[in-house]
């Protein structure tokens, strides 16, 4: 078969069974699709074809086993992969290669998962439209004049363009979700410590977290089964069972409780991303779904918040690359001090200096009560909103993901406060630390993807994997591909 990388994970795992394909058959069919077509998406920093097909021959070797046997999962370029270039698309990690596996890798494998290669992201996960890696921009399959979101642009990218069957990507402030739904993808965001975070290079860490990027809802729910569970190696890792989500999709939406949140239906939005996600609340009604209008009332304070403690994050644990250990290192320097200065100056980007310097400015001494700490109780808030709406006894909320279709390349680059506004739907729910998805519920007349986010309770990822799925019933629109 010749467009086997067209197909989810779930109907190439069917078609192995069937011993209709072999593990290297899909190795071949995505990567001579991505190399027909990233030239035009740059969504990939690097392809391991050979290594890929190796894994692929000793998957189809084994017995039939793994629930991701043979499948390939292309990795953001911030999870570590032992002994693979790992960088963040940043200048100041070039050349550095980890000792050692992230969790999520070990688990991927262990389950026969083939990986494939890096994908590209915003520079240490800052930034909402993949403009900012110092490697080069990824563009967006459906058009490649207009930016596929961020910052794990790169992932939902080659998921979009079918160069990988699956990805994982990181969500700190919505970054796997916004992306999924301006590439026209599936794109979950776990609960806070549902997934470990060892071997993610962090951003900010208590709000990071890795989450699966597919072409399918059902894709999404193997993907979660597979990298979720307890890590002792992570202290933010919670130990509770994992549950089978592939059983949560039952296709039926009737008696779940969704509520609407008026916050997040504002003014400015965009009329035909408005339209769409009111025509899928319409859709969900009709099918069976209880709907009704709720307040997150400190919603309108989240995005603030969120660059307050997320630079305050970033610039402590950004302070570890200073050339001394691994990374880029200044050429020639005079002293200790010269080196740390020129080594920084040289090896961040324009937004991860911005970030470091205000996450270094609300920390220092006379500001931090006033902005940091105040933050904090903010979150605090934001989490409350949450809480007591789920307690009345709601089963998910639904929202739009991003205000806007995809922008065009460069349209926003000097502007940061427009940029960061991208993410204004997806912020509440990593301050908060409860789970989210967003599936594609539209297009727009330009043809441009649009996306739908669910939230939900804490642990609770399977009731709103449940939602999506029949929301998938009911529409086609996550089948449309892009034509490269």
């Amino acid at each position: 078969m010749d467009n086997l990388y067209s197909l989810t994970a779930n109907e190439l795992l069917a078609l192995m069974d069937k011993r209709s394909v072999r593990p290297e058959d899909i190795i071949e069919s995505v990567c001579s699709r991505a190399q027909s077509v990233d030239g035009k998406v740059k969504g990939y920093l690097s392809i391991d074809r050979e290594g890929a097909l190796a894994r692929a021959a000793a998957a189809g070797s084994r017995a039939a086993q793994g629930k991701l046997r043979g499948i390939p999962v292309a990795i953001k370029d911030n999870i570590c992969i032992e002994g693979e270039l790992t960088t963040c698309a940043s200048k100041i990690l070039r050349g550095f290669r980890p000792p050692y596996n992230a969790t999520v890798i070990e688990k991927l494998k262990a389950e026969g998962a083939v990986v494939l290669g890096r994908a590209n992201m915003d520079e240490f996960a800052f930034g909402s439209s993949c403009e900012n890696s110092s490697y080069f921009p990824t563009l967006n399959p459906w058009d490649t004049s207009r930016i596929p979101g961020g910052s794990s642009g790169g992932s939902a990218a080659v998921v979009a363009a079918d160069e990988a069957v699956m990805a994982l990507g990181s969500d700190t402030g919505g970054s796997i979700r916004q992306p999924a739904a301006l590439c026209g993808v599936v794109g979950m965001k776990p609960t806070y410590g549902r997934v470990s975070r060892y071997g993610l290079i962090a951003f900010a860490s208590s709000l990071d977290q890795i989450g699966p990027l597919t072409k399918d809802v059902r894709d999404s729910a193997l993907l979660l089964g597979v990298i979720a569970g307890y890590d002792e190696k992570d202290s933010t890792s919670v130990n509770i069972p994992v549950p089978d989500y592939l059983s949560c999709l039952t296709g039926d939406i009737r008696g779940m409780k969704i509520g609407i949140p008026k916050e997040y239906f504002v003014d400015g939005m965009d009329k035909e991303v408005d339209a769409a996600v009111k025509e899928a609340i319409a859709l969900l009604k009709g099918k069976g779904a209880q709907v009704s209008e709720v307040s997150l009332p400190h919603t309108e304070y989240a995005v603030a918040v969120y660059y307050i403690l997320a630079t305050a994050e970033a610039s402590s644990n950004l302070a570890r690359f200073d050339g001394v250990q691994f990374g880029h290192r200044c050429e020639d320097p005079q002293n200790i001090l010269d080196m740390y200065e020129r080594t920084r100056g040289e090896g961040f980007g324009a937004e991860a200096k911005r970030r470091i310097i205000l996450g270094t400015y609300v920390l220092s001494s006379g500001y931090y009560d006033a902005y940091y700490l105040k933050a904090q109780k903010v979150r605090a808030l934001i989490k409350d909103d949450f809480d007591r709406v789920f307690k009345a006894g709601l089963d998910c909320i639904l929202t739009p993901t991003s205000p806007t279709p995809a922008f065009r390349v460069g349209e926003r680059s000097s502007d940061p406060l427009s940029m960061y506004l991208s993410d204004i739907f997806t912020i509440s729910v990593n301050l908060a630390g409860v789970p989210a998805i967003s599936v594609p519920c539209g297009f727009t007349k330009s043809g441009l993807p649009i996306g739908m986010q669910l939230i939900g309770d804490f642990f609770r990822e399977g009731k709103i994997l449940r939602a999506a799925h029949a929301y998938e019933c009911y529409t086609d629109w996550h089948k449309r591909s892009p034509i490269l």
